[in-house]
């Protein structure tokens, strides 16, 4: 785990319909010392990224009314926050999603299950 205090106060906002993956990522986030703002959709995290200003977002592709393509395409369409990396998460690792996630803008990718030094060493690829 990242105990050299490097992530300390960073704020990462996790979008996923999934309560496990929120509360995965929520865990392995907090004992990273992050700020951790978490959110169900795409519409409930638009206003938590005006609120909360978070360093990085983590987006699930499959969810439903905005799924993260679109969430992301809304983010960096917005020049107050198009420079804030968007790591897309899927299930898939597929090709596919790879090349339609950085069309709609997204800096990375992260395949789900993920381990606590996944998601960290995404984190530390795209902030520090």
């Amino acid at each position: 785990m990242d105990n050299d205090g490097v992530l300390k106060g960073i704020k990462v906002m996790i979008i996923d319909d999934s309560n496990t993956i929120r509360r995965s990522a929520e865990l392995f986030l907090r004992l990273a010392e992050c700020e951790v703002i978490l959110a169900e959709d795409g519409f409930e995290a638009m206003s938590k990224i005006v609120d909360n200003q978070p360093d990085i977002i983590f987006v699930d592709i499959a969810m439903p009314r905005l799924d993260g393509y679109q969430a992301c395409m809304l983010i960096k369409k917005n020049p107050i926050y198009q420079s804030i990396p968007v790591i897309m998460l899927s299930s898939k690792d597929g090709l596919f999603d790879k090349a339609r996630g950085r069309m709609a803008g997204s800096d990375d990718y992260l395949t789900k299950p993920f381990t606590a030094e996944g998601l960290l060493s995404i984190i530390r690829n795209n902030i520090l």
